[in-house]
């Protein structure tokens, strides 16, 4: 049998559905005792720790704008909070996300913006 190239691996994953997807993982436990999803929630943090001193943001709302209804559903889905919390982080402002990547915090802000709201990266 030839070896599979990650490319073309890659490639039929693309190809599968949700079930086909999932049935390969089962197969993988089952095969070699490992849960693949685990092991890569596991590495990711070790490869963004080199980093984090550097690339760490926080996302702050300074403002919740015009549709704040909008701004504080966001805020619910974003941080988890409760509505009352979200409102009252819609209302005054403050940290939503802190010590994040950089690049989930500008996803989060330019949401947010794109909801009315008025947010800064620190």
């Amino acid at each position: 049998m030839a070896k599979l190239k990650k490319e073309d691996f890659i490639s039929a994953l693309k190809e599968m559905t949700i079930l086909e997807v999932k049935e390969l993982v089962d197969a993988m436990k089952e095969e070699f005792g490992v849960d693949p999803s685990a092991v890569a929630v596991a590495a990711a943090p070790v490869a963004g720790a080199e980093d984090a001193g550097s690339s760490t943001k926080t996302v702050v709302l300074k403002s919740a704008g015009g549709n704040k209804i909008a701004v504080i559903k966001l805020l619910k889905e974003i941080t988890g909070l409760g509505l009352v919390e979200a409102k009252a982080l819609a209302d005054n402002g403050g940290n939503i996300k802190e010590n994040i990547a950089s690049e989930e915090a500008e996803t989060i802000k330019s949401q947010l913006e794109e909801a009315g709201a008025e947010i800064e990266l620190a």
